[in-house]
């Protein structure tokens, strides 16, 4: 079998390759797809053939150099016997949600790039247990991650396998580094700020976490006063990166900390990727695994997400897709483009699942009310 196989977009039914040259879109939609139309039709269950069906988002397995592509090379020469395939759900942990409630079967083994908020979102949300519970004792690698990123998940299904800052990244050649978020309501920033829709998108959502952290109750406020000022919302984060941010139409766009290293490896410049971390904070949103319940391929999935945690796969993993890693950095040979332009801010901010489960729902609901699209 050719090991660059074809990865179906689940609800569309469109095909990339494998080793493609799509946009990276860091865990967003595609954007041949608005996250209402997801083709919720249901498949009859596929029958098991030893395969391993993984679930991510589109950066994962396309553009130049995907790390899902290094990933099913190295897993399947040290499992011989495995066979990997992926699948991009357009509206991401959402579509599986639907399924739930559409009493559909699961059409996958893993989600590989699952965050705190994607976990609350399904618990509260589906109409069954999507995820099984994950023993650390049977995962050799488990040991090496850092504790700091654990996910307070009470039912114990993820485990991190990678992290990040989600920050302001402006053009310095057109702004000054905003020193607060108070200062992106200032005429100084009047129509620079594109943002992610929070219902769909990774750092949207990690951008209106942190404004709850900062304002409380005053948050929508906030928001309000930001789209006074200009601000405005796209769905997903290759619209408002790739296809804003870098064409000059926003000069300022909530995305990562790390993007001044995307920016140095891909030849792009430097003074036009700047890193704002208002108040020394940055929020940070932590990717991890978990096995979708039901599913035949427990032990093959075991064996994936051990391979994960090695020091060799994290060191991939955050090369190409441009993260922090999720174990400690003593194991790692990082590109020196980490040492150089990655940006840690001086104060973390993030929000445990005990917090997000007694009030996502309900602030995602007051944001939809209250701000114009």
């Amino acid at each position: 079998m050719d090991r660059r196989r074809f990865v179906g977009t689940v609800g569309t039914g469109a095909i990339v390759s494998l080793a493609g040259c799509g946009a990276v879109e860091n865990g967003e939609p595609t954007d041949d797809a608005t996250p209402e139309d997801d083709g919720d039709e249901i498949d009859d269950e596929p029958e098991s053939d030893g395969s391993l069906r993984i679930a991510t988002y589109n950066s994962m397995v396309t553009g130049d150099t995907p790390a899902g592509e290094w990933i099913t090379d190295q897993f399947e020469q040290q499992v011989p016997d495995a066979d990997l395939e992926w699948t991009i759900p357009t509206s991401g942990i959402d579509h599986y949600v639907r399924r739930t409630r559409l009493d559909g079967e699961i059409d996958a083994d893993v989600y590989l790039g699952l965050s705190v908020d994607d976990l609350v979102y399904a618990d509260t949300t589906a109409s069954r247990v999507l995820f099984d519970e994950l023993e650390r004792s049977q995962l050799e690698n488990a040991d090496r991650i850092r504790e700091d990123l654990a996910f307070d998940d009470p039912d114990e299904r993820v485990l991190p396998v990678a992290t990040g800052y989600v920050t302001p990244v402006y053009d310095g050649e057109r702004l000054e580094s905003p020193e607060t978020l108070d200062s992106l309501l200032e005429d100084a920033y009047e129509d620079t700020l594109i943002v992610q829709d929070p219902r769909y998108s990774i750092p949207g959502r990690a951008f209106l976490l942190w404004t709850i952290e900062t304002y409380g109750d005053d948050y929508l406020e906030y928001w309000r006063a930001l789209a006074d000022n200009g601000l405005e919302i796209a769905t997903s984060w290759t619209e408002t990166y790739r296809e804003s941010f870098l064409e000059g139409n926003r000069p300022m766009v909530v995305s990562y900390s790390t993007d001044r290293v995307g920016a140095a490896l891909a030849g792009h410049s430097l003074e036009r990727h700047q890193v704002a971390t208002p108040d020394g904070q940055g929020y940070r949103s932590t990717e991890a695994v978990a096995i979708f319940e039901g599913t035949d391929e427990r032990d093959l999935a075991l064996e994936f997400i051990d391979f994960l945690l090695e020091p060799e796969t994290q060191a991939e993993l955050a090369t190409r897709n441009v993260q922090f890693p999720a174990i400690e950095s003593d194991d790692l040979d990082l590109d020196d483009a980490f040492d150089e332009h990655a940006v840690e801010p001086e104060e973390t901010v993030t929000m445990a699942y005990a917090d997000l489960s007694a009030n996502l729902e309900g602030w995602l609901e007051a944001w939809v009310d209250e701000i114009p699209e």
